[in-house]
């Protein structure tokens, strides 16, 4: 979808086309025709009704948000004993933490903050700063549609020093999605002599992430390790996955992105 986009030059609209294209707004449109047909063919205006509503139920459980990511995106194994030994040894290596959005103001901070996503994403990635000795890199800028003010590395960078006493190393202050900041990060950390990049972002964002840094380091020495981040895991699915949570619905909005996004599976090389 980024790149019909790009093809396009659209990229600024991408935002509300995805509110158009993706659900719920399809399966509202189900029954919006369902309801228009109720006095012509009640049979058919029936069921649009009921599989837009069911479409509206099941996108907002857990089972569903699992299956796509689980089963559709399969997205890298988390960083195992192994790979964070080696790690530790890694010359010419750098952490890149992706930024997943910001607040412009937290009222009882006073200031501007990292949405949950961002937080989640700088946490690990300073905890593997921390474990393995390697310098962080936060890649964010203003996303498109955003207002404008303080990037997210910008805020991150802030977050870093001041909250968890580890300064970051290197700031993309310019990228507006995942492609800029692929492109982005790629060029400033190539300039810096890196040659193997840790990419830091949720698992359900990492299949993306990852063939966009693929595509930026194309022709280079660039080696790119997967640290994805919190998993819902692949455990059995219970009744109350069914239901519909807040929490499902953000796991199947994000699927559902990275399912548009992603025609081929990605490797990542280690």
């Amino acid at each position: 979808m980024n790149e019909i986009f790009l093809t396009l030059g659209i990229e600024t609209w991408k935002p509300f086309l995805s509110a158009l294209l993706l659900p719920p707004f399809p399966f509202v449109l189900l029954v919006l025709a369902g309801a228009r047909l109720m006095f012509r063919r009640r049979l058919l205006a029936w069921l649009l009704v009921l599989l837009g509503c069911a479409g509206i139920w099941l996108m907002c459980t857990m089972a569903v948000g699992k299956a796509l990511v689980n089963g559709v995106l399969k997205p890298p194994p988390v960083l195992g004993a192994e790979q964070m030994a080696e790690l530790k040894k890694s010359p010419k290596t750098a952490i890149v933490v992706l930024g997943g959005g910001r607040k412009l103001l937290a009222p009882e901070y006073g200031v501007s903050t990292l949405n949950w996503r961002s937080i989640e994403r700088l946490r690990y990635g300073l905890w593997l700063s921390r474990e393995t000795g390697l310098p962080v890199a936060f890649s964010g800028g203003v996303g498109l549609g955003a207002e404008p003010g303080l990037t997210e590395a910008e805020i991150a960078g802030r977050i870093a020093a001041s909250e968890f006493g580890r300064p970051l190393r290197w700031l993309e202050t310019d990228s507006r999605d995942t492609r800029e900041n692929a492109l982005r990060t790629v060029a400033l950390l190539r300039a810096q002599g890196v040659e193997r990049i840790v990419v830091v972002t949720h698992n359900n964002h990492m299949p993306r992430a990852l063939r966009n840094f693929e595509r930026a380091a194309l022709g280079s020495n660039l080696r790119l390790l997967a640290a994805p981040m919190g998993g819902e895991g692949t455990g059995r699915i219970k009744g109350v996955d069914w239901l519909p949570s807040s929490r499902g619905f953000d796991l199947v909005w994000v699927g559902q992105i990275g399912r548009a996004s992603c025609r081929e599976r990605v490797c990542y090389v280690v």
